[in-house]
């Protein structure tokens, strides 16, 4: 546990990243090489700047959604005019490029809304500098907070964990990478309304996919500030879960889930390969973390601000440590039979969130410097042979180098084989039989980065 932040200490911090936007030449990368400026931003995410918002959030009180509004110091109002002042002042260090909006709606009442509430989204955008390029990548935490009873709009309820702790590591990431360019789109977001049945995720999931946007991948943090259970008695300081959908549970299957189904693809839905892609390429920049993949949407009886773009055909995925401290989530701050309860900012280890918040801006740096994916992904199934053969269409990326066709065994979670080959759209592993791997194929940029990987459909000539 760190100590409380000096007036220096402070001071520093509020000055942290008061510089120019930086030119970036991706150019200058080899390929297979990490990226220097990626490092670059992580030397730059601070333990103390994540405490420092942490610390600031939980001393709202409560952060509930039906809590109050109007006072500065008390209430989900104050939280989130907070937020926005934050995220302003990242905005005027990197020349104004971040866009900063609230993202405002009337809820009506439901089941965990009494009364008409206004449901706030703070939204911090990144534009890509690729116009050809319309991919977004958003990041979220929900700063709302909740006590014991859901309802409770007036108790205490600091919400240090859940989900202060993503809240900050997505301002954190703001505040960091806003100062460099990206060919892709990112978007920063503090959510509303998790608590009372993801409300500010799903207005806003919806509203993006059903305009223009084009949601290519989703990251929702939400409870990564401790890798301890109760009493201490299990630990994981080097582990984060990282939560990914397979086969959508709906009751009708759709015609390109069946396509994956009929061929054994159920693990390679964009959801996955999107999963797939963040532990390959976070664990390459952060030795010291490992990203374990659960195959679930989620905990038991738990959700998450992923689930809203998933329903809307995104893919998303959820952070969250791998071990979780339940008189810490979702009580009341009260002390019984000398057991501590309530989610206070003392249970937090800020070291391990920086940790966290590492693997999540080099997931997100690569992602949005990574090309467009190639289309029309195949894998010819008009012969018995032994051979593979892929072909697909060029992804039309300014800053492509080539493509990386991947294979793994069919029980294996992660690749076991890529190899690089050039700017070809069509490629044969001799001796490497079809039958018997899963196969995809992803755009790779000069710079090295990776793109998230498609998985080929069968095709005749």
């Amino acid at each position: 546990m760190r100590n409380p932040l000096s007036l220096i200490a402070l001071l520093l911090l509020f000055f942290a990243g008061a510089c120019t936007y930086i030119e970036t030449d991706p150019g200058q990368i080899k390929l297979g090489e990490l990226d220097p400026e990626i490092l670059e931003m992580m030397q730059a995410v601070s333990a103390d700047s994540l405490q420092l918002k942490i610390e600031t959030l939980v001393n709202f009180g409560t952060r509930h959604t039906m809590s109050e509004t109007e006072s500065d110091t008390f209430g989900i109002g104050a939280a989130r005019r907070w937020i926005k002042r934050e995220l302003d002042r990242y905005s005027m260090q990197s020349g104004s490029r971040l866009t900063v909006e609230y993202y405002k709606f009337l809820q009506e009442s439901t089941l965990r809304i009494p009364n008409t509430v206004n449901i706030v989204n703070i939204v911090a955008t990144l534009p890509g500098t690729d116009p050809a390029d319309d991919r977004v990548f958003v990041v979220s935490g929900h700063y709302d907070s909740r006590a014991s009873n859901r309802m409770d709009s007036e108790s205490l309820a600091p919400g240090a964990n859940d989900d202060a702790s993503g809240t900050a590591a997505v301002m954190e990431l703001a505040r960091v990478m806003s100062i460099y360019s990206f060919p892709a789109t990112l978007v920063f977001m503090a959510v509303a309304g998790e608590e009372q049945g993801l409300l500010g995720a799903r207005r806003w999931a919806t509203d993006a996919t059903s305009g223009s946007k084009h949601i290519a991948g989703m990251i929702t943090n939400d409870i990564i500030g401790n890798p301890e259970s109760e009493n201490g008695t299990l630990s994981a300081p080097n582990l984060v879960r990282l939560f990914a959908r397979g086969v959508p549970a709906d009751g009708v299957l759709g015609l390109e889930t069946v396509r994956y189904l009929q061929i054994g693809g159920e693990s390679d839905m964009p959801t996955r390969q999107l999963a797939r892609t963040i532990k390959e390429v976070s664990e390459s920049y952060s030795e010291s973390m490992e990203v374990k993949l659960i195959y679930r949407t989620d905990r038991y009886m738990r959700g998450g601000d992923h689930q809203a773009f998933l329903e809307q055909g995104v893919p998303a995925v959820r952070f969250s440590e791998l071990y979780e401290t339940y008189n810490h989530q979702h009580q009341d701050v009260r002390e019984t039979d000398g057991v501590r309860y309530g989610d206070r900012a003392e249970y937090i280890d800020y070291d391990y969130l920086k940790r966290v918040t590492d693997i999540n801006l080099s997931a997100l740096a690569n992602l949005a410097r990574s090309p467009k994916p190639p289309a029309n992904v195949g894998i010819n199934v008009t012969e018995l042979e032994n051979d593979t053969r892929l072909r697909w269409s060029d992804s039309e990326s300014d800053n492509l180098a080539g493509y990386e066709v991947l294979w793994r065994e069919t029980t294996s979670p992660v690749w076991q084989h890529k190899e690089f080959v050039g700017a070809n759209t069509h490629f044969t592993l001799e001796n490497v039989s079809k039958d018997n791997w899963l196969f995809g194929v992803r755009s790779v940029s000069v710079g090295g980065h990776v793109g998230v990987p498609v998985f080929p459909m069968p095709f005749r000539e």
